[in-house]
């Protein structure tokens, strides 16, 4: 019997190995093809192990580092500051609407649902964001827009429901206010939730594109996403072109450049990830389930 065990239990860690080993090979596939030579890359294929490196994809990427410079700059700061203020928002209503003795709940619930079947529309928003807020050119277009996400609205009140609502009673008992009960008790108990659409959150601002693309004219608050798509569209540009004119001593790093634009913009996040993950599966999980 310990015999079977054991080696059921070695089955299962060879499972997990391979299947780890199946997710990081994709990702040092990305990285060792974003330092192989263009030429490499037409003649040999994509390899784990290229026969020449080469940084002329990261030096053509960078050949403007003010620029990049600038759109990481802007893509952090609206990434940091709309995920706190997403937090912060996004409690707040969770609270309000998993709170039974709340009379509009229900209805607030329906609402908050109803928007994740239907919207106004992408010319009423448009509308609203440039010429009504006024929010054109501006970060508040980056970030306002994805700061009340319905779908982790939704997430978060179900992990407070499972909160006992007797703590609650309890410390109304003893003279606590609303804003006393929500900081000083939800928010300690819910950390678990509050990462997990931390995120949530971080991952939609950081890799948002669509917005800049909408609002942003200037190049002064163009996002990192939309500011490498930009390069990616300039090589396919100059290649279509030097076709053309048939100049074949001229070749642009389209393809590893591709994997390099993936490595500069994803490359914080695979450094994030790990520091939530442990509370990723606890945050779904719970509020997945209605105690």
């Amino acid at each position: 019997m310990i015999i079977k065990s054991r080696i059921s239990l070695l089955m299962i860690h060879i499972a997990l190995l391979l299947s780890s080993i199946a997710c990081i090979i994709p990702i040092v596939l990305v990285l060792t093809a974003s330092f192989t030579k263009e030429s490499t890359i037409l003649t040999e294929g994509y390899s784990l192990f290229p026969s020449e490196i080469t940084l002329e994809a990261y030096q053509f990427i960078f050949e403007n580092p003010k620029q990049i410079i600038n759109s990481y700059v802007v893509t952090i700061f609206v990434t940091v500051s709309g995920t706190l203020l997403s937090i912060m928002i996004t409690a707040m209503v969770a609270y309000v609407i998993c709170r039974k003795d709340f009379f509009l709940a229900n209805k607030i619930s329906f609402f908050i649902f109803f928007t994740l079947l239907f919207s106004g529309g992408l010319v009423p928003w448009y509308i609203l964001v440039s010429r009504i807020l006024h929010l054109k050119d501006s970060p508040l277009a980056l970030i306002l827009p994805y700061v009340v996400t319905p779908f982790l609205v939704l997430l978060m009140k179900g992990f407070m429901s499972t909160i006992p609502f007797a703590l609650i009673e309890s410390a109304k008992m003893d003279g606590a206010s609303e804003y006393r009960v929500f900081f000083s008790i939800i928010i300690p108990i819910s950390k678990s939730g509050l990462a997990t659409i931390a995120l949530f959150s971080v991952l939609i601002y950081w890799n948002d594109y669509w917005l800049s693309l909408l609002f942003i004219d200037t190049g002064k608050y163009v996002s990192l996403q939309l500011l490498l798509y930009r390069i990616m569209s300039n090589i396919d540009f100059l290649n279509s072109a030097l076709a053309v004119a048939n100049t074949s001593s001229v070749v642009l790093p389209s393809q590893s450049a591709r994997f390099a634009l993936a490595v500069v913009a994803a490359g914080p996040m695979l450094f994030i990830f790990p520091f939530f993950q442990r509370f990723f599966v606890k945050g779904i999980t719970v509020g997945s389930i209605k105690g």
